[in-house]
């Protein structure tokens, strides 16, 4: 019994030791059009812990799918700053959209698929300005992704979350009848 209370132990304090607490843990917001593509893009970056779909950038209380007018649809990082920087998290977030499209992203066009970085400091608002730059000289065109300070971030609906793994066939007919995969294609290609 003893033996296997510390054999309990020390696999719990491994798992411990490779997991940073929580509350070292830092949140970042993009805009990226679609926030089930954003979702799907963003999670799979290194130091990631946690992606979130929702609404931000407005001005009214509450946004729902059906009403987030003035909105931007968004996701929330949550991510290890131990295993990545923001800076990392926000070249990554520019590699997933095409930054240069000022009307919305790839099929999903109108305001509510505006892309934005949201800046809480000017720690971000440095690192978010460098990296635009970076990308705008790689591209060799003007980038329209604004960056913009940090606004109230509204939890999108339960359906809306995890969409991508949860209805894997849906969202597969929709990335490849908007030509997502083709488009990102065309502005990254070997970059």
């Amino acid at each position: 019994m003893r033996k296997s209370l510390f054999a309990v132990a020390a696999v719990m304090a491994l798992f411990a030791a490779d997991a940073a607490p929580a509350a070292a843990y830092k949140t970042a917001v993009f805009a990226g059009g679609c926030f089930w593509s954003a979702e799907k893009a963003m999670e799979h970056l290194p130091g990631v812990a946690n992606v979130v779909v929702g609404y931000a950038g407005g001005a009214r209380r509450n946004p729902t799918y059906a009403n987030h007018q003035g909105y931007l649809e968004a996701v929330k990082v949550t991510y290890d700053p131990a295993r990545t920087t923001y800076a990392k998290l926000v070249d990554g977030f520019f590699h997933n959209i095409v930054p240069t499209d000022g009307g919305g992203q790839i099929c999903d066009r109108g305001p509510s698929y505006h892309t934005a970085v949201f800046v809480a400091d000017p720690q971000e608002q440095a690192a978010a300005s460098n990296v635009r730059a970076q990308i705008s000289k790689t591209l060799g065109k003007p980038v329209a992704t604004e960056i913009r300070p940090a606004a109230q971030f509204w939890m999108g609906e339960d359906y809306h979350q995890d969409y991508a793994r949860r209805n894997p066939a849906a969202y597969a007919a929709y990335r490849k009848g908007c030509g997502r995969d083709a488009a990102l294609k065309a502005v990254w290609g070997g970059r």
